[in-house]
């Protein structure tokens, strides 16, 4: 029995009638085919009879084993799904049907789909995010933990208080909220003078605006304990599908030294090398070949048979990965997860969607022009199959 996760559902609208759902199978799809879901052989279904108390003779591969209903989709102008009742079994793959429901997407598909036989692509070079962070809780793995602890002494002397720490939710000061919520940064040259505390342009927090009527506070306390000049960096992790997470900061308060603009674009810096060993830290290589199942200008379907793999997809959103066609160089691609399926052997079957903007433009052009002859071919086949029919 199939195990499925659905993670990225389709918009329906029903069918408000049986009778609905009959007509549209007679008028549109005599020709085009039928197909069970959530089956991993992707078996073809033909409605053999259409009898007259509305139920329906279904014919498929007489080694399909079905556990329950059934649920057939095909595709018109959009995408059909019906949900079949199994009264009765006649034989082997052949089985009287009454219709329960139907619904028909309310977008159309977007791109033709194309089977993938063995040997003519491949999917390799899977790069998996081990742990994800959470945006709400902020819980940050301990391998994570572990690369800013070490981030944070080995910059120790660039000020004489240097810290490297993750946002916290009970965190109460109202400037480091401020930043997590912005991502802007805080600079504040002379703790002395008040014009330090106004920002000097949109990318930078405005600690008298912030602090308002307590800004004389604030320097007071500033200057009780003998700070000079506070620098206060976010550092933002951008993941494979492109979000920002303001998660944690870097803060430099010198007491004997002035920090100017110099020291601020040094610390932009250190932010982006720690994101990078974060990304290192956080992030599997898994090199093995995966088989390609079928394939459209806006996803695929991938079998996913190595057991690390099957591991870290499953916590995954998505993924990045290289796609090789026969005797074409890797095109490198992002990969949203929009469905998991196991067969009955433990295999692994993902859908993924390639909609999002982490796939680089230029890798999808020359995808694009890998798949055009072989959409070229298959309408050249519809055309002759239809007037063959006529």
């Amino acid at each position: 029995m199939l195990k499925v996760e659905q993670r990225k559902l389709r918009n329906f609208n029903q069918f408000q009638t049986i009778e609905d759902v009959l007509r549209l199978l007679k008028e549109q799809f005599s020709t085009r085919k039928l197909y069970i879901k959530y089956d991993v052989d992707k078996r073809e279904v033909m409605i053999n009879e259409y009898n007259p108390d509305n139920t329906l003779m279904v014919v498929t591969d007489p080694n399909y084993k079905h556990s329950g209903d059934i649920i057939i989709y095909g595709l018109s102008d959009k995408y059909i799904e019906i949900d079949l009742e199994v009264l009765d079994q006649i034989g082997p793959g052949y089985y009287k049907c009454r219709i329960k429901s139907a619904r028909r997407a309310t977008e159309g598909r977007r791109d033709l789909r194309f089977k993938i036989n063995p040997g003519e692509a491949v999917a390799t070079n899977f790069r998996v995010s081990k742990h994800t962070i959470e945006l709400t809780r902020f819980n940050i793995p301990t391998s994570i933990k572990v690369v800013i602890e070490q981030f944070q002494s080995v910059n120790s002397k660039f000020a004489d208080i240097f810290r490297v720490d993750v946002f916290s939710l009970e965190n109460k000061d109202i400037a480091l909220k401020h930043i997590k919520n912005t991502g802007k940064t805080l600079f504040i040259e002379d703790t002395t003078n008040p014009e330090s505390y106004k920002s000097m342009t949109e990318d930078f927090v405005d600690i008298a605006a912030l602090y308002g009527n307590d800004l004389d506070k604030l320097i007071k306390r500033n200057i009780e304990k003998g700070f000079k000049s506070i620098i206060i960096v976010p550092v933002i992790y951008i993941t494979e599908d492109e979000k920002s997470i303001n998660f944690a900061y870097i803060q430099a308060i010198s007491k004997t030294d002035t920090l100017g603009l110099d020291k601020v674009i040094e610390m932009k810096e250190m932010s982006f090398k720690l994101v990078d060993r974060i990304r290192d830290a956080n992030t599997i290589l898994v090199s093995v070949h995966q088989p390609i199942i079928d394939v459209s200008r806006g996803g695929a379907k991938l079998k996913i048979t190595d057991p690390d793999l099957k591991k870290y997809i499953q916590k995954s959103k998505g993924f990045i990965f290289d796609i090789v066609f026969k005797l074409q160089a890797p095109l490198t691609i992002y990969g949203e997860i929009k469905s998991i399926t196991f067969d009955p052997n433990g295999d692994m079957y993902i859908g993924v969607d390639f909609e999002g903007n982490s796939s680089r433009k230029d890798e999808m052009k020359r995808f694009y022009d890998v798949l055009k002859p072989m959409e070229i071919e298959y309408k050249s086949k519809l055309m002759k199959s239809m007037k063959n029919k006529k």
